[in-house]
C-alpha cells in the first residue's frame, strides 16, 4: 500500500505529471492545473490511497516542485 500525496495548490501547470503517469493524474479543463485522479482533498493537498505507486513514482520525479510524495504504508 502507499499513498499518493499531491500539493495542488502549487502546481505551475507543466503537465509533466500527466505526461509520464496518465492514468493517475489529468490537466484540469477548468483551471489547467495538475489533478491525482480519484482522489481527496485536505486543505489543497490531494491524497489518494492505493495498493502500489505505479507510475506515481515516475510523476513525483519529473515534477519541477517536488510537489508529489510518495508514502509508504
Amino acid at each position: 500500500m502507499a499513498k499518493i500525496i499531491h500539493d495542488r495548490k502549487r502546481c505551475i501547470r507543466c503537465g509533466a505529471c500527466a505526461s509520464v503517469c496518465p492514468e493517475m493524474f489529468e490537466m484540469s479543463e477548468k483551471d489547467n492545473m495538475a489533478t491525482l485522479k480519484n482522489s481527496k482533498e485536505n486543505n489543497g493537498v490531494f491524497e489518494l490511497e492505493v495498493d502500489e505507486a505505479g507510475c506515481a513514482e515516475q510523476a513525483a520525479s519529473v515534477c519541477p516542485l517536488k510537489i508529489i510524495e510518495i508514502e509508504s504504508l
